[in-house]
Formats: structure tokens, C-alpha cells, sequence
């Protein structure tokens, strides 16, 4: 979960540096390998090595407060074939399901997450994310599984949406046994889509296995607690036994706040060894030429670092007002 919430983190200066507010000491060590910001699509992940973990650690956002872009893949109900092997007849979300495979993103994740395990010996594979984030999440642990042949993948998704139906569900489990799909009291997403049980085949359902965190309510005391789902993945007993009715449930899990600092969207991409270059075939995308590891101790480093960012800053500007201007012709 604290590698959710940093993903969110929108400072780039702190993010690289990993001396963010969120970035404290529980995650000490982190290594942060590339950052990912599709910007057309408003889009952002994350790659690296945490030590104490012994893994590669992925990390998707979730849905940003201020993005049109972002909510209306969050409503787009409609299903697609999924061209998985040995899949035959799985649904998934078509907006999920893009957002993953047809952006920015797939590419430099996969690439990323080959290039440590060629690097470091012996790594697991953690892949996490919030909201939309944790559908991504899913379809990234699943496509490492499936595509790449990686074994020891898990997922662990907060607040995550239904992303196919019972025949993906299954699938999924099979292939990605090591996965929590965490939900939180009444959030309203994990009910998104729905889940109707007299059409189990033709509607969304989700895999398992859910872990339900909720308040018990013994006369005076309340206390929090985690209760751990059946591997159906719609245990009636669990979050669906409540209304999905709360968008507060869905923006803290633990404590800890799932959502941006401020309401600024899409920055920047950060890609190791590139130079900086501005791509428009399926939208903006800016490239870091530097990957820092550590924080930056050298004066005149730190000052080339700061006029990269000013250059991400303006090719960014151009983007929102070259949108803007699209915008305008279509209406």
C-alpha cells in the first residue's frame, strides 16, 4: 500500500530523489529503476527494487480526481475479447483493458522489469495499484505471467474494480495464485461494474481472493479489522454483503490517503539512459536522459537536473494547450 500511495506523489524532484513526504522509512532503500507518465492518456507508473522485499516492485496510479480521461475509462462498461492463451471465451473491460495493453505504459514496464531480472538474480515480482491502478495492476501481473513466462508474480490491488467476467476470473487465479485484492468498508469501486448473480456467465466478476478491511461495532468499542475472503472472488459474506455507497472508503485504506497532493494530472516520463525526446504517435511522451539512483549530491548536476524538468514542464504546457486546441475543433 505505501508503494500506492507514492505513486500519486505529482513532485518529480522528490519522487526521483525517493524524498518525498510519503517516501518515509518503511520503504527505505527503495530503488527507484524508471518512471512512466503517459501523458496523452493521463497515465503514470513506476518500477524498482526493494531490498527488504527481495522483489521488483511495480506500482500503477489510480484514477486521478481531475481526469475526465480517467473516469470515463472507469464507466466504460463495455466488454472485449481477451486473446489470452488457453482463454477461450474470457471478457474483460475494454477501458482497462487499453489503458494497459495500448498506452505508453506496457512497454515500459515489461521492459523495465526484464531489464532488473537479467540484472539481479532471484527477485520476486510484486505488482500493486489503486482504483483504475489496480486493474492495471492485474492485467500487468497476469501479461508477466502469461506472455513472459515470469513464475513468482504477485498482486496486490487496493480498491480495485471488477475487470472480466467468471472465465477471466478463473483464469486469473489459476495463473496468478498469489494475489489480495484489498477493499475498504463501503467503497463504492470494487461494486464497478456490477455483479449480477442470476446471469453469473454473462456479467463481471471478480477474482480472488478479497480481502475485506471493515469496522466491527461491539457496543462502545469499534475497532478495524481484516477479514479474509473465500477464493470465489464475490464471497456474499464480505464487501458485497454492504453498499458499495463511499467515496471517502476508496480514497483511504489504512490509514493511508490514496489520491494526489494536488490537482495536477500528467507530468512527465522518466527513461533510463534516452535522451530527451517528445513522441506524438499515440500522444506527448517526454524521456528523462537520466536515471538517478541516488539523490543528487553535486551542485552543477542537480542544476541540469533542475533545467530538464523546466523543459518537461514546457513540453507539458504545449501538450495541455495543443489538446485544449483539439478540443475547440470538435466542438
Amino acid at each position: 500500500m505505501l508503494f500506492c500511495t507514492k505513486v500519486y506523489v505529482n513532485d518529480l524532484d522528490s519522487l526521483i530523489a525517493w524524498n518525498c513526504t510519503r517516501c518515509n522509512n518503511l520503504t527505505k532503500g527503495f530503488q527507484l529503476v524508471e518512471l512512466i507518465v503517459d501523458v496523452q492518456h493521463c497515465l503514470q507508473a513506476y518500477v524498482g527494487v526493494a531490498e527488504d522485499l527481495n522483489a521488483v516492485v511495480v506500482a500503477f496510479r489510480g484514477t486521478q480526481e481531475n481526469s475526465i480521461q480517467n473516469w470515463m475509462e472507469d464507466l466504460y462498461f463495455r466488454q472485449l475479447d481477451l486473446n489470452y492463451p488457453g482463454c477461450t471465451g474470457a471478457m474483460v473491460h475494454r477501458g482497462f483493458f487499453t489503458a494497459y495493453h495500448n498506452t505508453t505504459l506496457r512497454p515500459r514496464v515489461i521492459a523495465a522489469v526484464m531489464g532488473v531480472l537479467q540484472e539481479i538474480d532471484g527477485l520476486n515480482v510484486y505488482v500493486t495499484g489503486h482504483s483504475m491502478g489496480g486493474a492495471m495492476a492485474a492485467f500487468c501481473s497476469l501479461d508477466l505471467v502469461a506472455n513472459y513466462g515470469l513464475k513468482d508474480v504477485r498482486a496486490v490491488t487496493f480498491g480495485q474494480p471488477r475487470i472480466g467476467n467468471s472465465i477471466f476470473s478463473e483464469y486469473f487465479t489459476k495463473l496468478v495464485p498469489e494475489t489480495y485484492r484489498m477493499t475498504h468498508a463501503h467503497d463504492m469501486v470494487p461494486h464497478l461494474p456490477p455483479y449480477y448473480s442470476l446471469f453469473p456467465q454473462r456479467s463481471y466478476h471478480h477474482f480472488g481472493r478479497e480481502v475485506w478491511i471493515h469496522t466491527v461495532d461491539l457496543g462502545s468499542l469499534n475497532y478495524e479489522v481484516e477479514t479474509v475472503c473465500d477464493d470465489t472472488g464475490e464471497d456474499p459474506t464480505c464487501s458485497r454483503s454492504v453498499a458499495g455507497n463511499s467515496i471517502s472508503d476508496h480514497l483511504c485504506y489504512m490509514g493511508v490517503f490514496l489520491q494526489a497532493d494536488t490537482w495536477a494530472s500528467c507530468s512527465f516520463i522518466l527513461s533510463s539512459g534516452e535522451n530527451l525526446a517528445v513522441k506524438t504517435a499515440d500522444g506527448f511522451v517526454i524521456k528523462l536522459p537520466l536515471l538517478l539512483k541516488t539523490p543528487v549530491e553535486d551542485a552543477e548536476c542537480a542544476a541540469s537536473n533542475l533545467s530538464i524538468i523546466r523543459q518537461l514542464q514546457i513540453a507539458l504546457l504545449f501538450t495541455k494547450l495543443l489538446n485544449l486546441s483539439r478540443l475547440f475543433v470538435l466542438i
